[in-house]
């Protein structure tokens, strides 16, 4: 039976109390976790979402139930670092401390230009790997060429799983402009290396010393003129002489990124799509769980992050701005201090009808004070030093203020209920495009994850 779609024409401030999930559309993330087949989990989303936070959260959860963790992140922030209480994360697993129960955690940061040395190193001979680490291209290569950040991300994450070493890798992906980075970028470097540039640049290598230069000059002088131009002599050279110490590891870089293709297909590997209750982020993360159905990735669910509540549901936006407005169209509000005796004149038509008598008039120089039972005065105490006088006066706030503040509170309990109603509007539009996605929420907290604590309350949230 297909869901009924949300409604998405209610009025912003229309909200009543928020509606909760289908619990049968909950994901379960212990569940998960404590799956010895789940062999990998990846969080992914657009920017700005928390997947560093969610994965160092999973990770801790995991670990702390008993399974040996290592979370790979790939964020530049180094808060994943601060939150586990490590002085610096880098390209080797860290084990993390105070961790309770029976497991292990271990953190790391992708090294992006060390991996790709690692790679160099590992499948080059000495005297090849030391020409090609210094050549200027491959530096330049190794540290910023787009997409090998992300390719390197996948080649840590393969040397990570063939080492056998942990029972669970948490992957936080890198911090791109769009999340399907991720998967693109081993197949865009692989048709870079398979591209015709590299073919034509490795075909002196392949003809051999003079002669390849020759075949190159004589056969390809208008294509080399050109690049020469464009890159500049001393780069092409350098480019030249970067392909011919790299052409054995050509097929090797796209061997292996086709295996960590497969191992992201595979049934142990979960994806989970991280995002904010906010259009944008939806809408990306609904692309998303759409490219990984195309591409047969496994998704074990949607985290909702950063989910606003409140503690006074019950009361609706629309009675809290009716309360607020009654407030303030009572002439109470707007008026300053001691001048509350404007209510009994004759200029405020509540109470011009009432005559004055001595009975209801109060005093002109006291006009907070009401009328009472004969008695003799008490002598005037002055103010002890525990006891500052009140805004207005030794008996505290006054009326006005009182309920000044209360309209206050008032309307911005009524901004907290409408920002609920609009989360909710954006999460029932998600769900009910993709209804086959299960989905945690994650309410969020009143300041920053900085530290295990944060951690296992996010994990907690996470678990429901």
């Amino acid at each position: 039976m297909t869901p009924e779609p949300a409604r998405t024409s209610d009025p912003a401030g229309a909200s009543g109390p928020a509606r909760p999930l289908d619990p049968a559309r909950a994901l379960d993330v212990d569940a998960l976790i404590d799956d010895p087949k789940t062999r990998i989990v990846v969080c992914c989303g657009s920017g700005g979402v928390g997947k560093t936070t969610t994965a160092a959260a999973i990770g801790l959860r995991a670990a702390e139930r008993g399974r040996k963790v290592v979370v790979l992140t790939i964020d530049p922030a180094r808060r994943l670092a601060q939150s586990m209480g490590i002085d610096r994360l880098d390209n080797v697993p860290r084990r993390v401390k105070e961790v309770d129960g029976d497991g292990e955690l271990h953190a790391m940061m992708l090294d992006m230009k060390r991996t790709f040395d690692e790679i160099v190193e590992a499948h080059a001979d000495r005297e090849r790997a030391a020409a090609i680490l210094a050549n200027p291209f491959y530096q330049s290569l190794s540290a910023g060429f787009a997409g090998t950040q992300e390719y390197m991300a996948m080649e840590k994450l393969g040397q990570l799983r063939s080492r056998d070493e942990w029972d669970l890798i948490v992957v936080d992906t890198p911090p791109s402009r769009s999340a399907l980075d991720f998967l693109d970028a081993p197949k865009r470097l692989g048709s870079f290396l398979d591209g015709k540039l590299i073919r034509l640049l490795m075909a002196p290598a392949k003809v051999g010393g003079r002669a390849g230069m020759k075949f190159l000059n004589v056969g390809m002088s208008m294509m080399t003129g050109a690049l020469g131009k464009l890159l500049g002599g001393p780069l092409l050279r350098d480019v030249q002489t970067f392909v011919a110490a790299m052409d054995t590891m050509f097929g090797g870089f796209r061997t292996r990124a086709d295996a960590t293709y497969r191992l992201l297909q595979a049934p142990g590997t979960a994806f989970i799509v991280v995002a904010s209750p906010e259009r944008d982020a939806l809408r990306e993360a609904a692309y998303f769980v759409e490219r990984l159905a195309a591409d047969d990735m496994p998704l074990a669910g949607l985290v909702l992050n950063r989910v606003h509540g409140s503690g006074a549901a019950q009361l609706s936006a629309e009675r809290a701005l009716a309360a607020a407005e009654n407030l303030e169209e009572s002439g109470i509000v707007d008026q300053g201090d001691g001048k509350v005796g404007v209510r009994n004149s004759s200029d405020n038509p509540a109470t011009s009808e009432i005559p004055a008598t001595p009975e209801n008039q109060a005093p002109a120089e006291a006009p907070h004070e009401f009328p009472s039972a004969p008695s003799q005065p008490e002598p005037a105490r002055p103010p002890q030093p525990s006891e500052p006088p009140g805004p207005s006066g030794p008996s505290g706030p006054s009326d006005a203020s009182v309920e000044r503040l209360t309209a206050g509170l008032l309307r911005l309990h009524a901004e907290r209920m409408q920002l609920l109603a609009r989360e909710q509007r954006t999460r029932d539009r998600f769900t009910a495009r993709h209804p086959e996605v299960a989905v945690a929420e994650v309410a969020a907290l009143p300041g920053d994850v900085h530290d295990l604590a944060g951690l296992r309350a996010i994990g907690d949230r996470l678990a429901g």
